[in-house]
């Protein structure tokens, strides 16, 4: 199979919001008129975001979750995507489960796929998703105040905690790893929350590389610190199962959570919660940020915990 046979097998579908998609030089995208156009782009590569055992319906459902992750965080809708695909060769049986899962994930969303790139080479995934968002209506990092409360959305730490059990530092039984490495590998992006919280977040960011290492962006941009609650933090019953240093660790520093950190004023904790009701995603009160900078880490019972919680670094780590 060449690559042109590729492409069509596997990844050329008629498109119905775009007005030219997969087989030109260029996609043509139709945004709402007044709208403006948000785009994002992630790179996944084998042996650094993901393990070669990780099954292909599952890399396919991440590639693009990862993506629609940032959309969800910026408020904004989806509205198509690129594929960019190295390969090390053509392996049927891997592009029908990539494919079906990427493909699957677009659907649920309303995501088309209009182009793209395929080459051979080592295991690559480069996604740039589009969206739009009305004038003024993004979710940005740099709005938060000082008095904002701040929520997640979902559970926090899982994905962690899977990495922790394949690196051998944490026994889990059959079970409770299958669930948590769904978690690691099939992470939910938070689309309809972070649409939902137009006009109601002070501020917002998707979790990808460790809760506090991503709400450093946020303090940094807005010029604000913080007092986060580590034991209000949201955790599966797996997560809850763990010792409580397990616990704080993977909810505070552990990556690939994907849910959605935000800020809002308490004033508006009500229309936080509807936006909840109406997502279907919970959401829970972790903090208040603070005019002073810094990062202040407090436990259930109010008292200074010691921060020395880090973050994934694509160059450090």
């Amino acid at each position: 199979m060449g690559e042109f046979d590729l492409i069509a097998a596997y990844f050329t579908r008629p498109v119905t919001r775009a007005a030219l998609g997969v087989g030109d030089d260029c996609a043509l995208l139709v945004p709402t008129p007044g709208m403006q156009l948000a785009t994002s782009s992630d790179m996944l590569v084998e042996g650094r975001h993901f393990l070669s055992t990780v099954p292909p319906d599952r890399l396919g459902h991440k590639a693009l979750a990862v993506n629609l992750s940032d959309l969800a965080a910026c408020g904004a809708r989806p509205l198509g995507f690129t594929l960019a695909l190295a390969l090390p060769r053509v392996d049927e049986t891997f592009l029908a489960g990539f494919s079906r899962g990427l493909l699957a994930l677009a659907d649920t969303h309303g995501c088309e796929l209009v182009g793209g790139d395929t080459t051979q080479g080592p295991l690559n995934i480069c996604i740039t998703v589009f969206g739009e968002v009305p004038p003024g209506q993004a979710l940005l990092r740099s709005g938060a105040r000082a008095g904002d409360d701040l929520y997640v959305s979902g559970t926090v730490g899982d994905a962690r905690l899977a990495l922790e059990a394949i690196r051998g530092t944490t026994p889990l039984t059959g079970g409770t790893f299958e669930r948590v490495r769904r978690a690691m590998e099939q992470p939910a992006p938070r689309v309809g929350l972070g649409l939902a919280l137009r006009g109601v977040a002070s501020s917002a960011i998707d979790v990808s590389d460790g809760l506090l290492g991503d709400l450093g962006h946020i303090l940094r941009r807005s010029g604000v610190g913080v007092v986060v609650e580590a034991d209000a933090l949201p955790r599966s019953a797996d997560l809850a199962a763990q010792p409580l240093d397990v616990q704080r660790e993977c909810g505070l520093a552990g990556g690939d959570d994907y849910e959605l950190l935000f800020t809002a004023p308490p004033a508006r904790a009500g229309a936080v919660t509807l936006a909840a009701r109406e997502s279907g995603v919970p959401v829970t009160r972790i903090g208040r940020i603070e005019a002073a900078p810094g990062v202040r880490l407090v436990d259930g019972r109010g008292a200074a915990l010691p921060h020395t919680f880090g973050s994934f670094d694509h160059f450090k780590s």
